[in-house]
């Protein structure tokens, strides 16, 4: 039986949040996303913080599943987590996900997202 990994359980637990409708609405995205974000979107699109803040904002809001979390440590305070999501419209949008964290004045944000469109 493995261990569970502490900081595996936080990040996912952080990125759940970003997924959640209210807290993709509310100043809480504000927190938890780095100043030099980046995001590199499975539109094709690149977004900074602004972008995503307004346009988390604006958008509609959709169910979102989140599956198969993997954690890999890059740095002592840079870590990647990569996991499986699926927008709850129809048709469904399924998409592999990367996330980088960082560690900064002892919290976690994300500095870097990219979703890649998958067939299922």
């Amino acid at each position: 039986m493995r261990a569970i990994d502490p900081l595996a359980v936080h990040l996912e637990t952080l990125e759940r949040e970003l997924l959640a409708p209210s807290v993709r609405k509310s100043p809480r995205v504000d927190q938890l996303l780095a100043e030099d974000f980046m995001e590199f979107g499975r539109s094709g699109r690149v977004f900074s913080k602004t972008d995503i803040v307004v346009a988390l904002r604006d958008e509609a809001s959709v169910a979102m599943t989140a599956t198969d979390f993997r954690l890999r440590m890059l740095a002592p305070d840079v870590a990647l987590l990569t996991y499986r999501s699926c927008r709850q419209t129809e048709p469904a949008l399924h998409a592999l996900r990367s996330s980088i964290w960082r560690r900064e004045g002892g919290q976690w944000r994300l500095a870097f997202h990219q979703g890649t469109p998958t067939l299922a």
